[in-house]
């Protein structure tokens, strides 16, 4: 064995066990930070080295492109050679690989194109203008989400029924002409490259027989993540064969939203009869204790293979956990302690800061900004750059000033309100021929009788709508906010979304009103301009024309939990972790979404390799209300004794004594002293901090635990 010792001298037990295992349908349930991908990858060199597989006979399939090339790069180096042959990549990329193999058989042109998201969306937009339907009430993204959602369920429009309903009768309708513009022009989208690919080899049993013994090795990376067209052609491939090497962890199927089915891996054996089951329980990533509260939190979850994650290295530091009073409480505290970790010489990349909920991110943006912090918003981008918020800027833009031609075009058809591509052309001509803005424009049109009724009427409401928003000038910046987004009705739009986004929008579009809410506040108190809005509407240009950080900068992450999955940090924060914010309000009540849930708060958690903060906020503004959260469940899941609660360090925060507290006096209370709250009952005050207005006091309800409350809004009464 001394010509593959190079394979096998770096792995544990379980991991060689894996990777040496005869060739057989194989699952390898991998833990978070197990080493799944170098299982995957000296697996391949083994078959090669030892059972003398062919290059030409292996099949590796992982979910992004980033890493298929990792696995590609990583299989050179360990081989010493370019994994010539190999079919190594993403389902799309090796469905493609197929269909340009087989285009005739496949019922393609040779010269078949692939439509990327937005060729899908205009495509989708323009049949329904042909076919005179009202995208408003059919949104075009609406529509892509239905139709790739079939595809991904393996269904074409005959495979489906109405069921009498108008609604869905009219979405298939949209299907079968979609399908039939596709064929006119030679193109697929992205959900048919699968579709079609696993219905190329169903059709055509000589073409399956020839990949199946062809491909005598196939193996899959993040087996969990798996949708039903993709297991649907894995299964003609591989059923029956005794060559299915899967690599996957259940406790971390977090997308079961866009289609991905973690009974897949559950029923691995139900499936393959014969296939054996290997666990890789040590972890190479995180400390003791953040293991041992990752596994005590996924342990609650009843539908689950199991497995003990553990480290061979200490229990490392505990837990921090975090009660803020409210959400800027929480921010101020995370910067702090993010300044206080790169002053120990740490890079700022080194840390990151995990939200369940996009709008979330807003308050620690701004206090990175204040503290001079590089940040970078990963997979996304920052709260003013979001396109829902740019359409709400545009409303206002053009209330400011109604010759604002970029507020105009952002918001005229958004959402969409019947104004036609045609009807904006023949504006734009209009004020480029007479040299005026198309607010002008839209009023001299109108005015002069030059329009169709339909367009006319539907531009005159557009123009009655900004009209009637500028007539509250004199209400709260917050309240002009909440008075837009609701008059424009981005918010019903955003409802009937089917693409799995427009909760996120609407959450960011009320996190919007927050941010007015606290920019007045500061700009009543430091400036003497009149105009409020012009002022929030510069500051929202400024945040989202500066540009963050790139991808390899030495900047704080922000991110939310579904995008950290396969990244680790030696810092981690995890806010907001709160009843109805995480677990989400949508997910609390509905068993198997509340284990996903879980499973993602799973996946915060081992992120993290030496230092975890979780926090939650006693009072929080969410969707535009004041709200008193409880504490996450998922916290009452980890042992208390691996959690350390913390204090802030700010000297405005500083802990109160009987011999310092000269704050809390003024106010009346003392330590030991009962208290009565209007919603949490009777307590005793144990402890206090900082003073004047911003002094707070933890007290000890006899029904609802302890809290700490601001003393001047908690209404605390003397029993």
């Amino acid at each position: 064995m001394d010509d593959v010792s190079h394979i096998l001298d770096d792995l544990n037990e379980a991991q060689r066990e894996a990777v040496t295992a005869p060739v057989s349908d194989l699952l390898v349930l991998a833990g978070a930070g197990s080493g799944k991908t170098r299982v995957l990858v000296h697996r391949i060199a083994w078959l090669l080295a030892v059972e003398g597989a062919s290059p030409w006979s292996i099949l590796a399939v992982t979910f992004t492109n980033k890493a298929a090339r990792e696995m590609r790069g990583r299989i050179e180096q360990l081989i010493g050679q370019p994994p010539g042959g190999m079919w190594v990549g993403t389902f799309h990329g090796l469905a493609h690989r197929l269909l340009r193999a087989h285009w005739r058989e496949a019922g393609l042109p040779q010269g078949f194109q692939i439509l990327d998201a937005d060729d899908q969306f205009r495509l989708v937009k323009r049949l329904l203008k042909q076919l005179e339907i009202d995208d408003a009430r059919w949104p075009p993204r609406q529509v892509m989400g239905f139709i790739n959602a079939r595809k991904e369920e393996g269904l074409r429009p005959q495979h489906l029924d109405d069921g009498g309903d108008f609604y869905q009768r009219t979405l298939l309708r949209l299907y079968t002409e979609y399908e039939q513009a596709c064929k006119r022009g030679g193109v697929i989208d992205f959900a048919e490259l699968l579709l079609r690919a696993q219905e190329l080899w169903r059709n055509h049993p000589d073409l399956l027989a020839h990949y199946r013994e062809r491909f005598a090795h196939v193996l899959v990376d993040e087996f969990q993540d798996t949708n039903a067209i993709q297991f649907a052609w894995l299964r003609l491939l591989t059923q029956g064969r005794g060559n299915f090497f899967v690599v996957g962890d259940d406790d971390q199927s977090i997308y079961g939203w866009r289609g991905a089915r973690v009974e897949h891996i559950r029923e691995f054996q139900q499936l393959y009869p014969d296939a054996r089951l290997i666990r890789l329980e040590q972890n190479y990533r995180s400390s003791g204790n953040i293991l041992n509260a990752a596994n005590a939190l996924i342990e609650k979850n009843a539908s689950r293979l199991g497995k003990r994650l553990w480290t061979a290295d200490g229990d490392g530091e505990p837990i921090r956990l975090y009660a803020a009073f409210n959400e800027i409480d929480e921010a101020r505290f995370v910067i702090e302690r993010v300044q206080q970790f790169i002053d120990e010489g740490h890079r700022r990349d080194e840390a990151a800061i995990l939200y369940r909920s996009n709008a979330q991110s807003r308050l620690f943006e701004e206090a990175l900004r204040q503290a001079g912090i590089p940040y970078r918003v990963y997979g996304g981008q920052r709260f003013f750059e979001r396109a829902e918020i740019k359409d709400v800027i545009g409303y206002l833009r053009l209330i400011v000033n109604r010759d604002d031609d970029v507020g105009f075009e952002r918001a005229v058809n958004q959402p969409p309100r019947g104004i036609g591509p045609r009807t904006l052309d023949a504006l734009r001509a209009h004020a480029r021929d007479f040299g005026c803005s198309l607010w002008r424009a839209a009023r001299e049109l109108i005015d002069g009788g030059r329009m169709a009724s339909r367009a006319r009427n539907a531009l005159l409401g557009f123009l009655e709508l900004i009209d009637a928003c500028d007539e509250d000038g004199d209400a709260r910046l917050d309240e002009r906010v909440e008075s837009v987004i609701e008059a424009s009705g981005l918010v019903a739009y955003f409802k009937k979304s089917r693409d799995g986004r427009g909760e996120d929008r609407i959450e960011n579009l009320s996190e919007l009103v927050e941010a007015a809410r606290g920019f007045a506040a500061t700009y009543e108190a430091e400036s003497d301009e009149p105009d409020v809005l012009t002022a929030f509407l510069g500051l929202a240009a400024l945040e989202a024309g500066d540009t963050q950080g790139a991808e390899h900068e030495d900047c704080v992450q922000l991110m939310t939990l579904h995008s950290a999955k396969g990244l680790e940090f030696p810092l981690v924060f995890i806010a907001g972790v709160e009843e109805d914010l995480f677990p989400h309000r949508m997910s609390a009540e509905d068993p198997e979404r509340l284990e996903e849930e879980r499973r993602l708060c799973y996946v915060g958690i081992t992120r993290a390799m030496r230092q975890l903060y979780l926090s939650y906020a006693e009072t929080r503004r969410l969707h535009g209300q004041e709200t008193t959260p409880t504490p996450s469940r998922f916290l009452r899941d980890i042992p208390p004794e691996l959690i350390e609660e913390v204090r802030a360090v700010a000297p405005v925060s500083r802990p109160w004594s009987g011999a310092g507290g000269a704050g809390l006096a003024e106010v009346g209370f003392q330590l030991g002293q009962r208290v009565s709250h209007p919603r949490f009952g009777e307590g005793v005050v144990l402890n206090a901090e900082g003073q004047g207005r911003s002094a707070r006091v933890q007290v000890n309800f006899e029904t609802s635990g302890s809290k700490w409350l601001v003393v001047a809004f908690a209404n605390l009464a003397p029993c």
